[in-house]
């Protein structure tokens, strides 16, 4: 009969806890969690908030812009923009610059959405890192940019 090897009465996690991914996996899925639960109520992922923040803060920009700041491939981003022009919360234009392009502005509705998503978004980050100082979610924020 095989030897029966008892069963870890405390998990060590401790070599996991030295890396970077796994850390910074952990505290992403944290706040990935209250992010999808508080922006339910805007009907909002991840990529639309993203898409839309930087409509809101980068009027007439362009889809090709987006795809390179978001890292997001161009098929992937015309369903999205497409479903947020539906909801009627981005409007194309013509760019002012260059007559070939398009740049996508936001309506009163989306203006007024990100007014109150950006505020709940900023909120739940205030949340999500409550036991670090400002300068420790400076330094935090400078630090994974590094990285990216």
């Amino acid at each position: 009969m095989p030897e029966k090897i008892p069963a870890p009465v405390k998990v060590d996690s401790s070599y996991l806890e030295t890396l970077i991914g796994y850390n910074a996996t952990r505290a992403s899925l944290k706040v990935i969690e209250l992010f999808s639960k508080r922006m339910a109520v805007y009907d909002l992922r991840h990529v639309d908030f993203s898409i839309l923040s930087l409509i809101t803060h980068n009027a007439g920009i362009t889809s090709r812009q987006l795809c390179s700041a978001l890292n997001i491939l161009p098929p992937n981003l015309v369903g999205k923009i497409g479903t947020l022009e539906k909801r009627a919360l981005v409007h194309r234009k013509p760019h002012p610059q260059d007559g070939r392009a398009v740049g996508l502005y936001l309506t009163d509705a989306g203006e007024a959405l990100m007014r109150e998503a950006e505020r709940t978004a900023t909120g739940l980050e205030l949340e999500a890192t409550e036991r670090l100082s400002a300068a420790e979610k400076k330094t935090l924020v400078r630090l994974l940019q590094k990285i990216y």
